[in-house]
């Protein structure tokens, strides 16, 4: 099956070089343009709320004083039996840090936390990742519903996950095909080591400010897609399709700050041809690449308005400092923008999400 082989595992026209016309302050250092020196840089600036008590979040801080675990296995060592279970005994209104250490294996779960259960941690061993799945369709669920994981929350993470619709391969044919397997619409969640896996719509990145590090995310079309605004770091995004969309960012105003997904030392892989790293869905997508590895799945074109060529003007759809056979410029669409040094600087920041305020490392047990 291919989610067992997971776990195991145009238009010829000058680039335009533009500049950001709304004013953005930097205050974070900004991410290293060398890989090597990612993760020291990251460790220096995200370090344990012990440290920061002054500049996070006061509802954060407190609630990471005091953690709660409790324990979930399929073997019936654990506390509960079911990750569902276990979210179930998290207090509405919950203000203590509360990690759920998921043991290993395949928890066949449709599961959501709700709004009023901020502060949750989904955790497993990066030595025995435990996987949630479960088969939910669009025609079954609706789109946003059909995901197998469904994190409405605030403040909330996931460490060392695989996230899975084993749903198949929309063939054109079957309606209500599309399968989501992660939608996050909560604020200030954070995701590390995890890996996302579906074909169409695999993660909705529905809405609130999201930090993606050393992740995985497999699809075919408009496979991370939503009105969210996150920075990826590191995170690897396989395509499976020829022809496919990475991205279908939801924006619908160019004044609209509270939107966009920025992609910082990234790769994108893939056997396929003709990938496109994303498409306007709606008016005014906002989408970033910067230091990212492009492999010979992406388009020559790079990007698609969606056959609304009056959306040339009002996309946002930037390159800066990219690398690999699918990274060149000279044959990209009209409207892509080649960021320079300044314009780039608010995307390979941790100001891009305002994470400075709330955060924190990877969890460790």
């Amino acid at each position: 099956m291919w989610f067992q082989k997971i776990i195991n595992v145009a238009l010829q026209a000058p680039v335009l070089t533009v500049l950001l016309l709304i004013p953005y302050t930097i205050s974070a250092p900004l991410i290293p343009q060398d890989p090597s020196q990612v993760n020291t840089w990251f460790n220096s600036v995200v370090t344990p709320s012990t440290d920061r008590t002054s500049s996070l979040d006061l509802a954060l801080v407190t609630a990471e004083a005091a953690a709660n675990v409790i324990t979930v296995s399929k073997d019936g060592s654990g506390d509960f039996g079911t990750v569902a279970d276990a979210i179930a005994n998290v207090p509405e209104g919950n203000t203590l840090r509360t990690i759920i250490k998921i043991g290993p294996g395949t928890y066949f779960e449709k599961i959501t936390i709700d709004q009023n259960k901020p502060f949750i941690t989904l955790y497993g061993s990066p030595n025995a990742v435990p996987t949630l799945m479960y088969n939910g369709t669009a025609a079954t669920f609706g789109t946003y519903n059909s995901a197998t994981l469904i994190v409405l929350s605030d403040y909330f993470v996931a460490a060392n996950i695989i996230i899975a619709n084993s749903a198949p391969m929309p063939d054109g044919k079957r309606q209500g095909a599309q399968a989501v397997a992660l939608r996050t619409a909560g604020d200030k969640q954070a995701f590390y080591n995890c890996t996302i896996v579906g074909y169409q719509d695999t993660l909705l990145d529905d809405s609130g400010n999201h930090f993606f590090k050393d992740c995985y995310v497999q699809g075919t079309v408009d496979f991370i897609f939503g009105n969210g605004k996150s920075l990826y770091l590191g995170t690897e995004l396989h395509v499976v399709k020829d022809g496919g969309v990475i991205t279908a960012q939801g924006r619908e105003s160019l004044s609209d700050e509270s939107q966009g997904y920025s992609f910082v030392h990234c790769k994108i892989t893939g056997s396929k041809k003709g990938a496109y790293l994303g498409r306007a869905w709606k008016p005014s997508p906002l989408v970033v690449f910067a230091y990212t590895t492009m492999g010979k799945v992406v388009n020559s074109a790079g990007w698609s308005d969606n056959s609304h060529p009056e959306r040339d003007k009002t996309v946002f759809f930037g390159e800066y400092k990219c690398r690999g056979p699918g990274s060149s410029l000279r044959k990209r669409v009209k409207y892509t923008k080649k960021l320079d040094d300044e314009s780039a600087m608010r995307f390979i920041s941790l100001d891009f999400i305002n994470a400075t305020t709330w955060l924190l490392p990877v969890p460790t047990l």
